[in-house]
């Protein structure tokens, strides 16, 4: 078994300033988790342990860093992550769900056949630029379409923030093109798509070997072969964190990451009449004069409204979540002080 320094695991100053020396006999890395219990890597091995006592597993993502209690039992806190990926959970309800935590680089995986999708990438940047990670989109099956540049260029046209690459994930060598972003206890995470080759790409980077399944030819859709997030080690001495495929991606609180993604529109926008443009029908409106002129199409422009208006909806919805759970647990305190207050 091999043992790691806190280094190698990817811890950093910003770590080492929220702990005091004593932490550091403590500090592990959640590598997944379970819905009873947590696996986290330290310094000294693998180790299974509870999560608090007042918070659950769910509390959790895979990659945070955590302090253990002293006799490595169960958690006792989570170190605040430098960058945390969440979405808005799947479902009527309203609670945000953690993807994954402490990733440097987001490798948004796509493919070069009908998976593409602009607006889909769109949202995962987002996604991104939110978090505060770096942008990658990765785009397998190069060896089945005739220009695999082509699907490049069309990512990178998206933002000037994006950074793409094609390539074969079936043949190892290839998976050397990520080495720069998952080397020395960097941390790469996989986001797309069902059948994209996430697993296939995984198993190039690192020493596992996660089970892989065809795609359905008619739409070059996949089914999931990744269950469970889980953080690898990868061949390159960094951290990869594989996820599940994603059916859907809600956004909440994303308004920075949108507007980093089509900062192009936004620029347009501030050039408007009116400071209030609803960019509609608006006269001296930059960005429809834009459209006019053939500098932006209207699919982007409308890509770019739908997101705003759901990121402001979901957002909208949480933050009235979150007000309402204040004023219950205020009322609870409350009237259990007058409970107190007539005993005495």
């Amino acid at each position: 078994m091999t043992n790691f320094t806190l280094t190698d695991l990817g811890w950093s100053p910003h770590f080492a300033a929220q702990c005091d020396d004593d932490d550091l006999c403590h500090a592990a890395r959640v590598t997944s988790i379970a819905r009873d219990r947590v696996f986290v890597l330290t310094t000294d091995g693998p180790l299974t342990v509870l999560a608090p006592s007042d918070a659950q597993t769910s509390h959790f993502a895979v990659g945070d860093w955590v302090i253990l209690t002293t006799d490595h039992v169960s958690i006792e806190r989570r170190l605040t992550p430098h960058t945390n990926l969440e979405r808005r959970a799947a479902g009527t309800g309203v609670e945000t769900q953690l993807i994954a935590a402490n990733v440097d680089t987001l490798a948004i995986v796509s493919s070069c056949n009908a998976d593409f999708n602009e607006a889909r990438l769109e949202r995962y940047l987002a996604l991104a630029l939110t978090s505060g990670c770096l942008p990658l989109v990765v785009l397998t099956k190069s060896d089945l379409c005739d220009d695999p540049r082509d699907y490049v260029r069309r990512a990178e046209r998206l933002s000037p923030l994006v950074t793409a690459l094609a390539l074969n994930a079936t043949a190892a060598d290839e998976a050397e093109l990520l080495a720069p972003w998952c080397k020395d206890g960097q941390t790469i995470a996989l986001l797309g798509s069902s059948g994209v080759g996430k697993s296939t790409l995984s198993n190039a980077l690192t020493a596992s070997q996660i089970e892989t399944q065809a795609i359905r030819e008619d739409d070059a859709k996949g089914r999931h072969t990744t269950t469970v997030r889980e953080l690898f080690r990868t061949r390159f001495g960094g951290w990869l964190i594989d996820t599940p495929g994603m059916r859907a991606l809600r956004l909440a609180d994303a308004s920075e990451g949108i507007e980093a993604v089509f900062g192009d529109i936004e620029d347009l926008a501030r050039n408007c009449r009116f400071s209030n443009c609803a960019h509609e029908t608006e006269p001296d409106c930059a960005v429809l004069n834009a459209v006019e002129r053939g500098e932006l199409t209207p699919d982007r422009l409308d890509r770019w409204r739908k997101l705003l208006r759901e990121d402001a909806h979901n957002s909208a919805t949480l933050h009235e979540a979150h007000r309402n759970d204040r004023n219950f647990g205020k009322m609870v305190r409350s009237a259990m002080k007058d409970k107190h207050g007539r005993r005495r």
